[in-house]
């Protein structure tokens, strides 16, 4: 656990699932990347499908940022990505921290690809027609752009948007909308960082006070091996954004000590870089 100003921050790996490891790196080559890597006969790569919970005792806020893939997977769906979730990992750390899931308030949707917010709902029936939310009472924060394009995806990223996940947040009164990173968040002490490079308006949390800021890197930096700044993934719909919104983040690291937590690294939850460096090295790892 991270305590920064009223927040409790603990990271949650609610599954893991494995993706094509040149996809992961884009144009760096096997010889570099296999080096840092679990990779399977496939090709495959080890990654974790984490959910940051943000708990601000003082303002009665319970907060989740992303929910991983979920088990709504037929067999050889999963067995295609190596989905093995963990469907009772962040409901366990809730009940460990004398909470249940009626008391999330809010739920941060990075983005709507499926390995990161498949698990905003649950089939509601046996014959598997028409899905719930997982969180029923929470406010569902997401940003009107990426909403918009989740509807009107590109050739490239269809296939990682799946209706399952968030027919549901069509209900009235599921979502509330960021349109700005101006905009107001679910409690004091956090602003948005939009990023634009993996996918429209990915919506990224940081978290203000004593012992911060922290920031929820979602797939700008999906894991500490993508630290590098040209180490990005073929999935991006604009790469080169990708790399200018890394430095971005670097620049805010040691201008401001921001530390970063990943969604996809199963072994490092989340890293504090030195302030001095002009390349982003690793001073230490966070307990999360």
């Amino acid at each position: 656990m991270l305590r920064i100003g009223d927040f409790e921050i603990h990271s949650v790996i609610n599954g893991t699932m494995r993706l094509d490891g040149g996809a992961m790196f884009g144009v760096v080559p096997k010889v570099l990347w296999q080096r840092k890597q679990d990779v399977d006969e496939l090709n495959r790569i080890l990654l974790a499908t984490r959910t940051l919970i943000a708990l601000n005792r003082r303002a009665g806020a319970v907060i989740l940022v992303d929910t991983g893939t979920g088990s709504k997977w037929p067999a050889d769906e999963a067995d295609r990505y190596g989905i093995a979730p963990s469907p009772v990992a962040v409901d366990d750390r809730l009940r460990d921290l004398g909470l249940q899931v009626a008391d999330v308030t809010d739920v941060i949707v990075t983005h709507l690809h499926f390995d990161h917010n498949g698990g905003v709902t649950d089939w509601a029936d046996a014959e598997k027609s028409h899905t719930r939310l997982h969180y029923p009472k929470a406010r569902h924060w997401m940003h009107r752009r990426h909403w918009e394009h989740a509807h009107r995806p590109t050739l490239k990223d269809r296939a990682s948007f799946l209706a399952r996940d968030y027919a549901a947040l069509e209900a009235p009164g599921a979502l509330t909308f960021i349109e700005r990173k101006e905009d107001r968040a679910p409690c004091e002490g956090i602003s948005w960082f939009v990023s634009d490079g993996h996918t429209r308006a990915q919506l990224l949390p940081v978290f203000h006070g004593d012992g911060g800021p922290l920031i929820f890197t979602g797939d700008v930096i999906p894991t500490a091996a993508h630290l590098p700044v040209p180490w990005v993934m073929a999935y991006d719909l604009e790469p080169l954004v990708t790399m200018r919104e890394k430095e971005a983040i670097y620049a805010r690291c040691r201008r401001e000590g921001l530390k970063l937590a990943f969604p996809h690294d199963p072994h490092i939850a989340g890293v504090e870089l030195e302030p001095g460096a002009d390349k982003p090295i690793i001073a230490r790892t966070l307990e999360l």
